[in-house]
C-alpha cells in the first residue's frame, strides 16, 4: 500500500502548474483523477442515477475551487472530501421524500459493474455483490476503505473525507466490515439456496435492503446448511489488495462548461480567453487528435478548445487507462549491442512463413550481479493503451490484459510460494496481432536470486521450508520486472494452476526501462538489468505467444509459433 505522500508527491508540480494557470496540468488532474471520483461516488450510490451528476459537480467544484487549496500535496484528500460532501449533500436533499435506490431498468449498478469490468471471481466477486446489502452511510464508507485497501487512499485520507478521527474511523471501519461479512454470507447462501431458505426469499422482491439482510442473516444463523462454509473464507481486505479501479464506463458523460473561466481564472487573468468543455467517454480505446479536439483512450474525456490553443501533452494517470507520450527520440540510436549475458535461443517461424525474432524457451545463466547490460535500442513509441488501465492486476486463472498500440509494457511478477507451491503454469501472449518483442529483464533481480540473509535456501521463487514455484521444463527464469515491446496487440492471460502467482501489468516506456536495467548494486539493488533487444527484428519474443486466440490459453505450446 502506497505511503501517504507517495501519491500526492507525484502530483505536486501538476496541481502547482494548474493553480498558477497551466492548461494541459488542468487537463490532467481532471484526466487523472476522474475514474477515482467516479470509484468513490458509483460505489458510495451504487451506481444510481445520480451517479453522473454528483461525478460531474465535484469536478466542477474542484475546478472552480482550486485556487484555494494551499497545499498540492493534499489534493487527493482534498477531492474526496469534495465528493462525499456531494454525496451527503444529495442525502439531505432527498430526506423529504422517499429515496428510490434502483438502479433504472438496463443499466448495471456498481456491483454488477465492478465484476464484469474487472472481471472478479469467487470470493472477489462475493465481496462485490455484497456490498449492495450495506446502508447508504456503510457504502460510503466502503467506498474508501475499499480504496484504501486497494491503495488508492491511505487511512488518513479515509478520515479525512470522513470528518473523523482516524481512531473513530477505525471504529467505523470495524463496524462495516462486520456487515459487509455478514453480506458476504447472504450472498453465498443465496448461490446455494436450502429449501427453507428458497421458501423465505419467495415473498423477497429481490431488492437487497437492510431489512432482508437482518431477515436473512437469521436465517443463516440457524441454518446447517447456509451457515455451513465449506471453504475457507478470506478477509475481505486480503482480497481487495490491489485490484484496479473500476474504468469509467463507455457511454459515461463528464461535461465541465467553462465558459472561459478555469479555477485559475478566479485568480489569475492569463488564462481569461480559454474555454473548455469535458465531454463522454470512448466505446474502444484509441488516441486520436483533430485541429479541434484531443480524444484520450480509457473512458476520459474530449478537451475541445479554440484553433489557436496547442494541443495538450499525453498525461499519465495515475488510475485510468494509459496512453503514453511520445519521447522525444535521442539525436542518434545508440548501435545494436546485445547483452553480455543474452543467449540466442532458436528462431520461430511466423505463420506466414517468414522468420523475425527467437523466442526465449531455453535457461539462460544469470549474468554476474556487476554486469552491466547492453545498450538499449530506441523502438517507436506511439502510445500503448491497456484495457486493464494504467495498473492491471492479474491474480487468477484465466485474468487477461489486452495491449494495443505501439510502445514498451512492463510485466512485474509476484511469486507467492508461502501460499501455494509446485508447478507453475507460465502466461500466454494470445491473438496476436503484428508483434511483440521480449527487449529487457530489470526490477534489480531474477526470482531465483536470493532474499534473505539468514535462510540461503529462501529465494524469490521459495523456500525449504515452504515449498518452491517451480518453471515448466525449458522455460525461461523471469526477472521481477521483464519489459516487452508492442507494435499491434495482444492479449496476456494468466493461466495460474498448481503455484500462486500474480502479475501486474502496466503501459511503460523505453525511459523507464532505460532506468530500471541500468539501476545496479550501487543502488540498493540485487543486480543490474538485461538487455535482450539488439535493435533489429531478431530480438527475442517471449514464450508461450500465438497469433490464435485458443478457447483455453493455457493450452499454448511451450515452443511457441508466431
Amino acid at each position: 500500500m502506497r505511503t501517504d505522500a507517495q501519491v500526492p508527491r507525484q502530483w505536486r508540480a501538476t496541481v502547482a502548474a494548474a493553480q498558477a494557470g497551466d492548461r494541459r496540468a488542468l487537463d490532467e488532474l481532471v484526466e487523472g483523477w476522474l475514474p477515482l471520483v467516479y470509484n468513490v461516488v458509483g460505489r458510495a450510490l451504487n451506481g444510481h442515477a445520480d451517479v453522473d451528476d454528483i461525478v460531474q459537480e465535484t469536478m466542477l467544484r474542484a475546478v472552480d475551487n482550486l485556487g484555494s487549496l494551499r497545499d498540492p500535496d493534499s489534493f487527493r484528500s482534498w477531492l474526496v472530501a469534495i465528493a462525499m460532501h456531494q454525496i451527503r449533500d444529495r442525502a439531505r436533499r432527498r430526506q423529504d421524500r422517499k429515496l428510490d435506490e434502483a438502479v433504472p431498468d438496463g443499466a448495471a449498478d456498481f456491483a454488477e459493474l465492478t465484476v464484469l469490468r474487472l472481471q472478479l471471481a469467487g470470493q472477489r466477486r462475493e465481496v462485490a455483490e455484497a456490498v449492495r446489502w450495506l446502508d447508504a452511510e456503510d457504502r460510503q464508507l466502503v467506498s474508501l476503505w475499499w480504496l484504501e485497501v486497494s491503495g488508492e487512499l491511505t487511512r488518513r485520507e479515509l478520515a479525512a473525507a470522513v470528518g473523523i478521527s482516524r481512531q473513530h474511523a477505525a471504529v467505523r471501519v470495524q463496524r462495516m466490515k462486520e456487515r459487509l461479512e455478514t453480506s458476504r454470507g447472504i450472498v453465498r447462501a443465496l448461490d446455494g439456496a436450502c429449501p427453507e431458505l428458497r421458501e423465505l426469499t419467495a415473498r423477497w422482491d429481490g431488492r437487497p435492503d437492510s431489512v432482508w439482510r437482518k431477515r436473512l442473516a437469521r436465517h443463516i444463523r440457524g441454518c446447517g446448511y447456509c451457515g455451513d462454509t465449506r471453504d475457507s473464507v478470506v478477509p475481505a481486505e486480503r482480497l481487495l489488495v490491489g485490484i484496479a479501479l473500476v474504468p469509467v464506463p463507455a457511454g459515461f458523460a463528464l461535461s465541465l462548461a467553462l465558459g472561459g473561466k478555469t479555477a485559475v481564472a478566479a485568480t489569475s487573468a492569463t488564462s481569461a480567453g480559454w474555454s473548455a468543455k469535458l465531454l463522454g467517454a470512448l466505446a474502444k480505446p484509441a488516441v486520436a487528435v483533430t485541429a479541434g479536439a484531443t480524444i484520450v483512450a480509457g473512458g476520459a474525456y474530449v478537451a475541445v478548445r479554440t484553433p489557436h490553443d496547442p494541443a495538450p501533452r499525453a498525461a499519465v494517470s495515475p488510475t485510468a487507462a494509459v496512453t503514453r507520450a511520445v519521447p522525444r527520440a535521442p539525436a542518434t540510436t545508440p548501435a545494436p549491442s546485445p547483452s553480455p549475458s543474452a543467449t540466442s535461443p532458436s528462431p520461430s517461424a511466423s505463420a506466414s512463413g517468414a522468420v523475425y525474432g527467437s523466442v526465449v524457451d531455453a535457461v539462460d545463466t544469470a549474468p554476474d550481479p556487476d554486469t552491466e547490460p547492453g545498450a538499449l535500442p530506441h523502438r517507436p513509441e506511439g502510445g500503448i493503451t491497456s484495457s486493464g488501465g494504467a495498473h492491471a492486476v492479474l491474480n487468477h486463472r484465466g485474468d487477461s490484459v489486452t495491449l494495443s498500440g505501439q510502445g514498451y509494457v512492463l510485466v512485474r511478477w509476484q511469486i507467492s510460494p508461502q501460499y501455494r507451491a509446485g508447478s507453475l503454469v507460465m502466461p500466454s501472449w494470445t491473438g496476436l496481432k503484428g508483434k511483440i518483442f521480449h527487449v529487457a529483464s530489470g526490477g534489480g533481480r531474477r526470482m531465483d536470486d536470493r532474499v534473505s540473509a539468514t535462510d540461503s535456501s529462501a529465494t524469490g521463487m521459495g523456500s525449504s521450508a515452504v515449498g518452491y514455484a517451480v518453471l515448466p521444463a525449458g522455460a525461461q527464469q523471469m526477472w521481477q520486472n521483464e519489459y516487452y515491446y508492442v507494435d499491434g496487440s495482444v492479449t496476456f492471460t494468466v493461466n495460474e494452476r498448481g503455484a500462486d502467482y500474480g502479475v501486474s501489468v502496466f503501459p511503460s516506456s523505453w525511459d523507464a526501462v532505460e532506468q530500471d536495467v541500468l539501476t545496479g548494486p550501487a543502488d540498493g539493488a540485487t543486480r543490474y538489468g538485461l538487455v535482450r533487444d539488439d535493435g533489429t527484428d531478431s530480438a527475442p519474443v517471449p514464450q508461450y505467444v500465438t497469433r490464435k486466440t485458443p478457447s483455453d490459453p493455457a493450452t499454448v505450446p511451450q515452443k511457441s509459433v508466431v
